[in-house]
């Protein structure tokens, strides 16, 4: 049987006379900070000191171990190399290569010593020498960063974006091992998963083999059994006799249970394992996974609003709530099973049911996806271009099909995976961004995206759609960015307008849209040490990377609110904005269903501590967005918008049976006096809206007065909900008020916010656990506790809330260690803290504070 020695220990790193300890998996950054020898890159403005690193080279060492096995061949396996390297053992040089995305085998059996360790080296040329150089072949193509990363197949978010650092990596960045093995080993398995009409579920497992000079001519058998992870599953299992390099075995399982998505039902995986046996019996290596039966097609079908792009799974149309995906570290060798599950947990806690992994960043590992099977969570998956001009030309288009050809292998196991999108941004790039004069006629891409890259999908995967790029028509006959086909990106609301003009159209799917806000205060407080903070402060401006990003901000506030005069005012403002911007736009875009077929905000998380578009910030801190994302995925959702030339309100209703609600509408004063009242009814059916005109006498007057509807908070609904968001909880309680102000806020009469604060243990008042209880005395909009300013550690478990004048809402905190109202302390000064880290819109008129 294969065996296989992990090369973790012993590794060093060179650089001139300098020699380091190592780590592998590693990289040349994380190992340089171990050492002291550089400052952490994502505090204050270090990442500018360590520039040096990345146009630097670097050399690994270690010893293999004595080559003592009786397999007849020994592989050295690196599941990545970043990025330019050249690989020696022994003094010779064994291979070379030049593709972050790649994994890389090389036969060392004749090198390794029989009783002594070997010297295993591995040269590191800086990416910047190897990109400028092809760039400098090729001639240079148009790019939206001022950076080379179009000519080297890496990562490209190493070299800068609008939300990352310029941290140009290299090292041995996923594990390494030596594999030893005998007569024949598995070189790759594609199992093509099917499910049949009458339910059976179906796994072809097409195969590959290497032989070694013994093995060639022996005929040899693979065996296939498929297995219940949970229950009493029966096992399918088929074998096939393997004469030559390349097999298919396949095994039934009849009445398979399906995998659904988050919402739509349960995610069953079943225990996958293709094992090679010898003549004998005798197993010679062994391939397993877990896979899902499920089907997934893309209806793109013309209909009078132009062509669908909708995700059918199961025979089901799904209304996606997605979040798009970046690393989430700078240095993604750092990125573990259990944070991968952490981040992954807070996006479907929000009702997330789909993770857009974008085309800046990486194919992530199989821990990524394969949280992504448990939770429900459906991938769409960019192969790794965006924001430039690709060359195609060699040695980069051999690379790509390769690097393509492999993943698309690695990752076809998971169910979760259901769509493969081409490009970022690219297609669109070519048609508005003046690319076409500048290229003069030289390769941008286009042949990866409608050429190459279908292929080898259609070749590899025919089980999942394949779309060209993100934001795409469909064809060249219309704008590749037109919202009334295919995927849509709208950023000219966020870098030009106002969040309210979201309203202005329905697209068949937002693919990205997003509004930006800076992190927790405890994230800056950390990143920021010993700074004062000011939106304009030097770390604050260095840790914000868009282009004018601070004055969009301050142009997006300035539409709604007086200029803030305090550094607190701003932080709390920008994050209001975010995320009443970000809900505009889901909220608007999913009573249109199913003409909107699907929105992915842009951002789920971020790699470092960053003014960003993201819902939880680089230490992993949910921000007002995250909680805002809460609300408006939930399953059943009560909103008012316009239809009809007037105010309706709109009940979307996701869940998995008909939601009967009763919908009470109150037209309210600013000093919270009752107008008029109403009551409606409305029952969207399963997966559907529903939605009334609101009535003439209930429509707010002026700047006064405002609209509040509510649905019953027992509801029936016809046969419960979906999961995620749309249980019972915080989130799910609030997505049943819709609160509709018919002025924005610097118009708006607001009283001076007055409440009443009472803190009380939660449960038995362990791991610094409390009830923050507030009962309003006016008006508040948008109350906001920041758990993080009464301790790092401390989280709340609601976000921005509107009570009405008598109203009482009960915060959690959880993680305040430290807090003065431990026993014995004095509540007194526990209060006055939570006062100090609550916030709430304020009257323009009055000073803040």
């Amino acid at each position: 049987m294969l065996d296989e020695t992990p090369l973790t220990d012993g590794w060093t790193l060179r650089h001139g006379a300098a020699e380091l300890p190592a780590r592998v998996p590693g990289c040349v950054h994380t190992d340089l900070m171990a050492a002291g020898v550089i400052p952490d890159p994502f505090l204050s403005r270090n990442e500018d000191d360590v520039a040096w690193v990345g146009r630097a080279d670097w050399r690994y060492d270690t010893a293999l171990p004595p080559r003592t096995t009786a397999h007849e061949r020994t592989d050295l396996v690196f599941d990545g190399l970043d990025t330019v390297a050249e690989v020696s053992v022994g003094g010779q040089v064994v291979g070379r290569t030049r593709n972050m995305h790649r994994s890389h085998r090389y036969d060392v059996t004749d090198l390794l010593a029989a009783s002594s360790g070997t010297a295993l080296t591995v040269r590191f040329t800086s990416a910047y020498t190897e990109a400028e150089a092809v760039r400098d072949r090729l001639g240079d193509r148009p790019n939206a960063y001022p950076e080379p990363f179009p000519y080297i197949r890496k990562m490209a978010c190493s070299f800068g974006w609008d939300w990352g650092p310029t941290l140009v990596t290299a090292g041995v960045w996923r594990p390494a091992r030596l594999a030893h093995w005998s007569t024949a080993r598995l070189a790759d398995v594609r199992p093509l998963v099917t499910v049949d009409a009458d339910g059976t579920g179906r796994v072809e497992a097409r195969f590959a083999l290497r032989r070694t000079e013994s093995g060639a001519d022996r005929p040899l058998t693979a065996v296939l059994r498929l297995g219940g992870t949970e229950g009493d599953v029966p096992a399918a299992e088929a074998s096939v006799r393997v004469d030559g390099a390349h097999a298919t075995v396949t095994a039934e399982l009849p009445d398979a249970a399906l995998w659904w998505p988050r919402g739509y039902g349960e995610q069953p995986l079943y225990d996958c394992e293709l094992t090679l046996r010898d003549a004998d019996g005798t197993p010679l290596d062994r391939w397993s996974r877990r896979v899902g039966f499920r089907t997934v097609r893309l209806d793109t079908t013309a209909d009078a609003a132009g062509s669908a792009f909708t995700l059918v799974v199961n025979g089901a149309p799904v209304l996606a709530r997605g979040v798009n995906w970046i690393p989430d570290d700078a240095f993604p060798s750092r990125l573990t099973p259990a944070r991968y599950r952490a981040r992954l947990t807070q996006a479907a806690d929000t009702g997330v049911d789909l993770v857009r992994v974008w085309g800046g960043g990486l194919y992530e590992s199989d821990d990524f996806y394969a949280v992504c099977d448990e939770l429900g969570l459906l991938v769409w998956q960019d192969f790794p271009f965006a924001c430039a001009a690709y060359p195609e030309e060699q040695p980069l288009r051999s690379e790509v099909e390769a690097e393509a050809r492999e993943n698309v292998v690695r990752l076809m196991p998971h169910p979760s995976l259901v769509l493969w999108n081409g490009n970022n941004e690219n297609l669109w790039g070519f048609r508005d961004w003046e690319w076409e004069d500048a290229l003069a006629g030289d390769s941008w891409g286009e042949g990866y995206y409608l050429g190459l890259l279908p292929r080898v999908v259609a070749e590899t995967d025919p089980t999942r759609p394949y779309w060209p790029g993100s934001p795409w028509s469909g064809s060249w006959d219309h704008h590749p960015n037109d919202p009334r086909h295919g995927t849509t990106h709208s950023w000219d609301v966020w870098n030009r307008t106002d969040y309210t003009d979201y309203l202005r159209e329905v697209p068949r799917f937002a693919a990205e849209f997003g509004w930006q806000a800076p992190p927790a205060y405890a994230t800056l407080r950390r990143a920021l040490p010993g700074e004062t903070l000011a939106a304009d402060s030097p770390g604050m401006l260095h840790h914000q990377k868009a282009g004018d990003g601070n004055g969009k901000l301050d142009r997006g506030l300035a539409r709604h609110f007086a200029p803030p005069e305090t550094f607190d005012r701003w932080h709390y403002l920008t994050q209001v904005n975010q995320a009443r911007a970000v809900a505009t736009g889901v909220e608007h875009w999913r009573s249109h269903w199913p003409t909107c077929a699907g929105t992915v905000v842009w951002q789920l998380n971020d790699c470092w501590p960053v003014t960003s578009w993201a819902a939880i910030d680089g230490d992993g801190r949910r921000k007002p967005l995250w909680y805002a994302l809460r609300r408006a995925y939930a399953d059943r959702l009560l909103t008012v918008q316009r239809r009809d030339g007037g105010p309706a309100v709109v009940a979307v209703n996701q869940s998995a049976g008909t939601w009967s609600t009763g919908v009470r509408l109150r037209r309210l004063t600013a000093d919270g006096r009752t107008v008029a009242e109403a009551h409606l009814r409305l029952a969207p059916a399963a997966r559907m809206v529903a939605y009334a005109a609101v009535p003439e006498a209930l429509l707010p007057d002026g700047r006064a007065e405002f609209l509040v509807a509510d649905a019953d908070a027992d509801a029936d609904a016809g046969g419960g909900g979906g999961g995620g968001a749309g249980g019972p909880g915080a989130g799910a309680a609030e997505a049943l008020r819709a609160v509709h102000f018919p002025v924005r806020d610097r118009e708006f009469a607001y009283p001076r916010p007055r409440y009443d604060v009472e803190l009380v243990p939660h449960g038995d008042g362990g791991h610094g656990a409390y009830d923050v209880v507030v009962t309003a005395r006016t008006l508040l909009r948008d109350l906001l506790l920041q758990a993080d300013r009464l301790h790092p550690e401390a989280t709340a478990d609601r976000g921005l809330l509107t009570l009405l004048p008598g109203e009482r809402a009960t915060v959690v905190v959880r993680g305040w260690r430290d807090a003065p109202h431990a026993p014995g302390g004095p509540r007194e000064a526990a209060e006055l803290a939570v006062r100090a880290a609550l916030f709430a819109v304020e009257p323009a008129e009055v000073e803040p504070g």
